[in-house]
């Protein structure tokens, strides 16, 4: 939450440091510390350049000195609740922070300078003591360099020798952030606060989000992956407050709170938070908190179970036990879903939190998923990392893919091996489809700034590097691909590594699997392999949207890179079968019409994964000009009789285009009587439980949701006059009957065919309720509404922290951009208001209001966009975003009157 929306700067000013009882040697020494921090004065850079030994580093830090192990001590002066009292002056609120960091340094290359990193501080008082003479060596300058690269150089009058142990000792002042990012503020306020005095008054924290470049706010360090340490501890914050970190409290005395050291780990993962929350009692090392209110109604319950769970799997799977303690917590305000700290687990607090009877049972499904990719973390990533940025994927995918296998395990309910293909394989072709995506192995040298390594954090990185290591579990068989994970994890423990180290652990086989993988992971893009059924020759080349583009796959005839699994069945042919494969098929025409015809005529003939990857790639393929938009539109004639969430799923991806492409143009009206023909028989196949607002005996299904989102916004009358009169009766009667399941779905709905009455009770309802799953229901529907000046207020909402949540500010302008009444006006807002709209996570932001774009005017727009505004690492999303404009415009033009045409024969 913004500073300013708490309360004014001015009276943001340092106060005195409240004077510590004498506890011990340890508070003695902090009060010195304190002291004496207040008569130093920062040392003014120096006026003229100074040699060193070897040449300063452009991006990357040098590895002449290496950190060992750092002595972090911060003081944060944070009140966490401030309370107005007649009579009572109330204390001056502070956001700044102080404190010192020592780090123990091995030189490996004789220097007269180090570097390290620092942004956003005051740092002063360099220190640098000779471990081994027991010598202070004396410290020249210090450098920070106003540049990408973020550079703290502290240069010395004498070398550091080879072989030689050293400490430097540094203190630093800096400002707790409003932006979520490094040491950050959060608030919150209790629905039923523990005093009487406390009610309605707001509670502040402290938390940090470091990943992936943001320790260096907090403290100066060396902020690389592989710049692994042991970091000791100690924070000085308010009476009646917890502290929590990475490791066990050592010392937990008055206003400090003492850590014992961590595992060997990257800065990254370092963390802490100063809070008031509390946890339920549990597992002895597995804790979750969260505000109190929210602990004592139960809701930290059901991660407390699931996560015990999915750590018992992991530990099998892994055959390494998980020895130290693990802390959860829900925030209020958080950027990402979720930050893996080892042993500190941060979550947004509706991605954490299950509200039995308000959250919906899909919503479980969600937050399992996320725990185990967190948890994955733990091993992948934590244990052992990546060695630098550009190959993220060993981290994200392999937490991806690991949170499939192990929510399938403990919930099987949920059915996530088949969601993997519907989730994460159609991500990845949909963003490896364009030119501008990137291998999922950068060459190093081309990820080097902050910005760029920000872009790194992408659909590539995350559901390819999933999908291509699903891919080699089954070209190697589960178990021997299991035991080269358990290798790997063995020999590289508390390392770094890169791709080769996984492919030597999984290479026991008979398969080469760095010759089979480098093609993967080394080059953009995958293949379409064309299987011609009449001549029996098979060819792949680069699949890309743009088939005019020229290909760098390697290409040519004979087999993929991964053997494809034929089935055949009388005349036809279906290859790739369950999708086991990370690449698109096509085939002659004659085999398409044979396939299509069966799984029009006897649909189960088909597996139920193919069912769904047919659309998919007919739709895809159709987009690249390789088969003809009619055979793919043909696809979609079985669903009228189709009731499996999976073909629906892929064919509403894929009809979602259409839709963006021509919801604005004469094609809309037929495309809508043709949808709203062919769901028809879903939304009946659930009318009685819908009606009855409730669930079929699998509460897990998303067919059902979906099928009253296809009926209603299709404008099928019966499923719109039911949204309406549920959203009515709650209104009425002040009871809301509806299933937590449909929440979502429903008030959309209702929003979108209501008008101000029902726009401002929802508005008020999402103000005053204190449950996190209807909060972020509401919010969403708030943005359904098609009343133009309705979301041009929502929008201004966005810029007022009271009303909408920073980290919540993306996902509503997403929302109101994929409204096709709020395009224009989320379009024109983002540029309008630029310098506050990049300071948060805006890929998304971009990448969803662009998908619309398909007139030469807008590509217009965007490329002056592209040149007139800082990107910072958005650069590759927009680039992204133009090369799929120009696509969207040509198809567009291509296909309008085909497209047309087609759907008025269907409904006629």
């Amino acid at each position: 939450m913004s500073k300013n929306s708490l309360m004014s700067k001015t009276l943001a000013a340092v106060f005195a440091i409240l004077t510590l009882s004498v506890i011990g040697s340890l508070v003695t020494m902090v009060i010195v510390y304190n002291i004496q921090l207040q008569k130093l004065k920062p040392t003014p850079p120096p006026t003229a350049p100074v040699t060193t030994l070897a040449p300063p580093p452009e991006m990357r830090l040098r590895e002449d000195v290496l950190p060992r192990s750092y002595q972090v001590f911060i003081h944060i002066p944070l009140y966490t609740r401030i309370i107005e009292e007649v009579n009572v002056t109330s204390p001056n609120q502070t956001f700044l922070f102080d404190g010192n960091v020592t780090v123990h340094l091995e030189c490996v290359q004789k220097t007269k300078t180090i570097f390290l990193h620092s942004r956003n501080q005051n740092v002063f008082k360099p220190m640098v003591h000779d471990l081994n003479s027991n010598k202070q060596l004396e410290v020249r300058n210090h450098i920070l360099h106003d540049d990408q690269s973020e550079f703290l150089e502290i240069i010395l009058n004498d070398a550091l020798e080879v072989g030689g142990n050293y400490s430097l000792f540094l203190a630093f002042k800096g400002e707790i952030s409003d932006s979520l990012h490094g040491l950050f503020l959060s608030s919150y306020q209790e629905g039923t606060p523990a005093h009487e005095e406390d009610t309605n008054v707001y509670r502040y924290m402290v938390a940090t989000n470091m990943q992936p470049t943001d320790t260096r706010k907090v403290f100066p360090c060396f902020d690389e992956p592989a710049m692994k340490a042991r970091f000791n501890l100690t924070i000085i914050h308010r009476r009646d407050t917890t502290a929590l970190s990475n490791q066990d409290v050592a010392d937990d005395e008055w206003q400090y709170t003492r850590f014992q050291p961590t595992e060997v780990m990257s800065p990254y993962l370092f963390a802490f938070t100063v809070s008031e929350f509390k946890h339920m009692l549990s597992i002895a090392f597995l804790q979750t908190y969260a505000r109190p209110e929210a602990v004592d109604a139960g809701h930290t319950a059901y991660a407390d179970s699931i996560t015990g769970n999915i750590l018992h799997f992991y530990q099998n799977y892994f055959d390494i036990r998980y020895t130290q303690k693990l802390d959860q917590i829900a925030m209020p305000d958080l950027a990402p879903l979720g930050m893996e700290n080892w042993g500190l687990v941060t979550y947004q607090e509706w991605a954490l939190l299950y509200e039995e009877g308000v959250s919906s049972h899909l919503h479980k499904e969600m937050i399992a998923s996320l725990i185990a990719h967190e948890l994955a973390h733990q091993w992948f990533g934590n244990m052992v990392t990546m060695k630098w940025w550009n190959e993220l994927w060993l981290n994200e995918g392999f937490a991806n893919y690991m949170s499939y296998l192990a929510v399938d395990k403990v919930a099987p309910a949920f059915k996530m091996s088949d969601k993997f293909i519907a989730n994460e394989l159609h991500s990845a072709f949909e963003a490896d489809a364009l030119t501008s995506s990137h291998p999922l192995t950068l060459p190093a040298a081309e990820v080097q700034t902050p910005d760029e390594i920000m872009e790194m954090f992408d659909r590539i990185t995350y559901s390819k590097g999933a999908v291509v290591l699903k891919m080699l579990a089954d070209v190697l068989g589960e178990s021997v691909f299991q035991k080269g994970i358990k290798i790997y994890l063995e020999r590289f423990r508390l390392k770094n590594t890169d791709q080769y180290d996984l492919w030597d652990s999984e290479s026991g086989g008979f398969v080469d699997v760095k010759t089979l993988m480098d093609t993967w992971t080394n080059q953009i893009g995958y293949p379409v392999i064309t299987i011609n059924t009449n001549s029996g020759e098979v060819y792949q080349k680069q699949f890309l949207l743009n088939d005019t583009s020229e290909s760098k796959v390697k290409s040519g005839s004979g087999q993929s890179a991964l053997e494809w699994i034929l089935f055949e069945k009388g005349e036809w042919i279906l290859a790739n079968v369950n999708c086991t494969g990370y690449y698109r098929v096509n085939y002659d025409l004659t085999n398409w019409q044979r396939l299509l015809n069966e799984i029009e005529t006897n649909p189960g003939g088909i597996p139920l994964l193919n069912r769904g990857q047919l659309i998919d790639d007919a739709f895809n393929l159709a987009r690249a000009q390789l088969v003809s938009v009619s055979l793919a539109l043909n696809s979609t004639r079985f669903l009228s009789n189709e009731t499996e969430y999976i073909p629906w799923q892929f064919a509403e991806k894929n009809l979602d285009y259409f839709v963006l492409m021509f919801d604005r143009s004469e094609v809309y009206g037929p495309m809508q009587k043709y949808l709203q023909n062919q769901v028809t028989a879903l939304y009946n196949y659930y009318k009685n439980y819908t009606d009855n607002s409730t669930v079929p005996p699998d509460p897990t299904s998303h067919s059902q949701i979906l099928a009253v989102k296809l009926a209603c916004s299709n404008g099928l009358h019966e499923c719109v006059n039911m949204a309406k009169s549920m959203f009515k009766l709650w209104m009425t009667n002040n009871t809301n009957r509806i299933h937590p399941n449909l929440r979502s779905v429903i008030y959309c709905q209702a929003l979108a065919a209501g008008g101000l009455e029902e726009w401002e009770f929802a508005w008020d309802r999402f103000q005053n309720t204190s449950d996190i799953s209807e909060k972020d229901h509401l919010r969403e529907a708030l943005a359904c509404t098609k009343k133009i000046w309705l979301l041009n207020r929502y929008l201004d909402y966005t810029l007022n922290p009271d009303k909408i949540r920073l980290m919540d500010v993306s996902s509503v302008i997403t929302s109101i951009a994929y409204n096709e009444a709020g395009h224009a006006l989320a379009w024109n807002f983002i540029r309008a208001n630029w310098n506050y709209i990049s300071k948060l996570y805006a890929g998304e932001v971009i990448t969803e209001i662009t998908q619309r774009f398909s007139t030469p005017f807008e590509l217009q727009e965007l490329e002056r966009f592209s040149t007139t505004y800082d990107l910072g690492y958005l650069s590759r999303v927009v680039q992204r975003a133009i090369e799929q404009t120009k696509v969207n415009i040509q198809w567009v033009k291509e296909n309008r009157e085909t497209v047309l045409n087609w759907f008025l024969a269907e409904i006629s």
